[in-house]
């Protein structure tokens, strides 16, 4: 290493740069891949969200500071959705700030096929798909 620092970046900017990365999804799409089996669908949301807003059905609710963990497919606290670095995952988060990032750090442990929903929790709902409280 050099010890030189990059250049720090606003928020705005690094949201662009690792959404250069991937190819997100809109909630038409993901809800159409998880029916067929194509994608797991990982909900981010913090508890009093979830709570207030309700649940995507079929998607696995994974805490943000314990995604990297539980979905590593060599990760010893790996959920056992997590078979491969093939598994495209969508996130979720509520609108679709968050979920940018954690997919971006999913890309970095191999899960390359790792995507978020377009809007979030909000654009699901909005798009008229499944909600359970």
């Amino acid at each position: 290493m050099s010890g030189e620092r990059e250049p720090a970046v606003g928020i705005d900017e690094l949201l662009e740069r690792v959404r250069e990365g991937y190819e997100r999804v809109e909630p038409q799409d993901a809800y159409d891949a998880a029916l067929a089996g194509e994608a797991l669908l990982v909900d981010i949301r913090y508890a009093a969200l979830r709570e207030r807003d309700g649940l995507i059905p079929g998607a696995l609710v994974v805490e943000r500071n314990e995604l990297e963990w539980r979905l590593d497919p060599h990760g010893s606290h790996r959920l056992p959705e997590a078979t491969s670095h093939d598994l495209r995952v969508v996130v979720i988060c509520n609108e679709g700030y968050a979920s940018s990032l954690a997919a971006d750090s999913l890309h970095r442990l191999g899960l390359h096929r790792a995507t978020d929903l377009v809007g979030g929790f909000q654009a699901w709902r909005a798009a008229g798909l499944p909600v359970t409280s």
